[in-house]
Parts: C-alpha cells; sequence; structure tokens
C-alpha cells in the first residue's frame, strides 16, 4: 500500500516508518521537523535499506498538504502531527486547537482532493479523563481534562461524522497509553526538542547525566507503592499497532476506536528500579507534590486491539527501559552531535 505518514520523523512516527517500510510499503513522510529532527528520516533509511519520500511541510499549509497528498496519491494516511504535551495544551490552547483541529481539518481536504479514504489516527486515552472504572475499555464515557485530550476527542468527532458522510470512508482511532522504548539498534528513540513531556526520558536523562534528579509527583496515592501507575506499552510495539491498522483500514469500513495499551500498570517507582537494572546506574529522587489533576491509576483493556487488529504487546518493561538505556547511552545528546 501507498502510506502517507504526517509527523513521520516524530518519535512514533519514525518507529512506525521503520516498521511500514519492512513490510514492503512506500511511504511518503509529511514532517515540519518542530519536534522531531530529520537525522531520525537518515537513520530509518540506513537500518531498513529502503527509500521513501519526504516532504518538508506543515500540517496547515493548506495548499502545500494538498499538493503533497495528490502527488503521492496514497492508499492510507497515517496521521501523527499534532501538539502533544498536556502542561503546555494548558498554557496555549489556541495553539493545540489550531494545530491538532485544524491541522486534521487540513489533511481531510487534502484527502479527499487527493481520493484517499483511509486514515490511522494517532488519538489518545487522554480521551477517557478521569476513570469511571478500570481498565479503561472504549466504552468507557469520554470527558478530557485538558485542551490536550479535548483536541484528540474533536478530531475523533469529526472523523465519526467524515465516516458517517461517506460510507467508504474509514478512520481507525488509535488511542495509546503512555509509549515508552526505543529500537533495538538504539539508532532511534525519544528526542524532545524541549521540556520532557512524561517520565521516560527523564529517568532516562537522569542515568546518563543531563540531569541531576528525578521529581516524584506524589508518593501518597492508594497503590501499592504510593506513586502513580501507568500503562507503558513499547513504541515498537505501537509501532506493530499501527501496521495492524493499516491492514485492518483496507479490508474494513467506517469508524473504529482501538485502545493501544498493554493492559497492566507500572508505577513511578517500578519504572525507576527497571532502569536501573537496565542502565547499572543509580537513580536519584525526590518526591514532590502532586501535579494537579493527576491520577493514581491509568490503564488498558486492550481486548478490542487483539478481536479486531490480531495486535498485543509483546515487550516487557525491562524490555523498554533496556531500549530507552541503548539509546540514550548511544546518543546523550539524542540526534544531535555528542
Amino acid at each position: 500500500m501507498r502510506v502517507f505518514l504526517t509527523g513521520g520523523a516524530g518519535y512514533i512516527g519514525s518507529h512506525t516508518l521503520l516498521e511500514v517500510l519492512s513490510q514492503d510499503h512506500e511511504v511518503c513522510v509529511y514532517d515540519d521537523f518542530s519536534n522531531s529532527e530529520p537525522e531520525a528520516l537518515n537513520r530509518v533509511a540506513k537500518l531498513t535499506n529502503r527509500s521513501f519520500e519526504t516532504v518538508e511541510g506543515d500540517v496547515l499549509d493548506r495548499p502545500k498538504m494538498r499538493q503533497a497528498l495528490i502527488d503521492f496519491r496514497p492508499d492510507v494516511v497515517v496521521h501523527f502531527a499534532g501538539k502533544k504535551a498536556v502542561g503546555e495544551s494548558t498554557e496555549k490552547p489556541l495553539m493545540y486547537y489550531r494545530n491538532n483541529v485544524e491541522g486534521t481539518l487540513s489533511l481531510l481536504e487534502g484527502m479527499e482532493a487527493a481520493g484517499c479514504k483511509r486514515i490511522v489516527f494517532s488519538s489518545s486515552a487522554t480521551v477517557y479523563g478521569d476513570p469511571h472504572y478500570l481498565p479503561y475499555d472504549e466504552a468507557h464515557p469520554l470527558a478530557p481534562t485538558n485542551p490536550y485530550g479535548m483536541t484528540k476527542y474533536m478530531v475523533e468527532l469529526i472523523l465519526k461524522d467524515w465516516c458517517t458522510a461517506q460510507d467508504d470512508n474509514t478512520a481507525v482511532l488509535l488511542r495509546y497509553f503512555n509509549p515508552v522504548g526505543a529500537h533495538e539498534s538504539g539508532e532511534i528513540g525519544e528526542d524532545p526538542n524541549d521540556i520532557p513531556n512524561n517520565l521516560m526520558p527523564f529517568v532516562s536523562q537522569v542515568a546518563v547525566g543531563r540531569l541531576e534528579k528525578l521529581r516524584v509527583f506524589g508518593a501518597d496515592y492508594e497503590t501499592p507503592d504510593g506513586t502513580g501507575v501507568r500503562d507503558y506499552i513499547h513504541v515498537v510495539d505501537l509501532a506493530k499497532a499501527h501496521a495492524a491498522a493499516i491492514g485492518f483500514a483496507g479490508d474494513h469500513k467506517g469508524c473504529e476506536a482501538i485502545n493501544v495499551g498493554s493492559g497492566q500498570g507500572s508505577s513511578v517507582l517500578d519504572v525507576v528500579r527497571a532502569f536501573e537494572g537496565a542502565s547499572g546506574r543509580n537513580i536519584p529522587y525526590d518526591v514532590v507534590e502532586r501535579r494537579a489533576g493527576d491520577i493514581a491509576e491509568f490503564y488498558a483493556d486492550p481486548t478490542k486491539a487483539y478481536n479486531l487488529l490480531g495486535w498485543k504487546t509483546e515487550c516487557d518493561l525491562a524490555d523498554m527501559c533496556g531500549s530507552a538505556w541503548k539509546w540514550q547511552s548511544q546518543n546523550p545528546n539524542g540526534y544531535k552531535p555528542n
């Protein structure tokens, strides 16, 4: 199939790019490199020994997006491009609504011009909000609690309406939980351009010496060790879920929301201990006050992903930490020269 990846140079995008190239899909990456590096694409090309097209462009640049889609004529679009920091979204909500919602409208209009009727959307478990029950399944009420989550929810609604309007349109909404880890080669991994948004990059940077200590936000939750519990998923498993979703989109019509998680929760201190084991380094940390809006536990029911996509996670927390350490230790400055 011909696969158009928006944000294909990013953390999840680059791992998915590698996976779809390994399955002999033809690929075009569309990325503005605002939170990614072209070097990621160079490394994927070397790892796979395969070529692909690259267009540098912003999802808000409607003419450029439209022309790129018309020129490539994809069978399916995988849409990663978007702002993704919860904290930043509360400070700059208009930027998030513009980029994530308006950017998706630009993409859909371009897809219609190019005759493409299939999309796999990078959604998020943040659409669920505070848990009414655990684990979260796809029937759980949707009540996001921050602008980032709201943008994902709004795009899901748009895609559902898009599929309703044309019964041959297909949208697969992948609701991620907590992607971590890196490719086994250590050549590609998570390299945030600014302050990291989640736990693993902080732990990695403490281990490699870029940060002095980890801050643990709260140790008085009703969890086994008092720290927050999350559902971590290896980014390579997540990339395989996208490849499976591409195949599913080729054979099905309509809109499906699917959780992408392991179904198991790990605490902050579980991650710290696993990373210490993987790296052989001590991870010093300070316990600080809880962050507003954080919840005690958050994990998926991934049954639907197995039933519809034939997909389930293969990597455990030790694999996640080991691969993250290999990436960070080989690339202490990320994709920038050491």
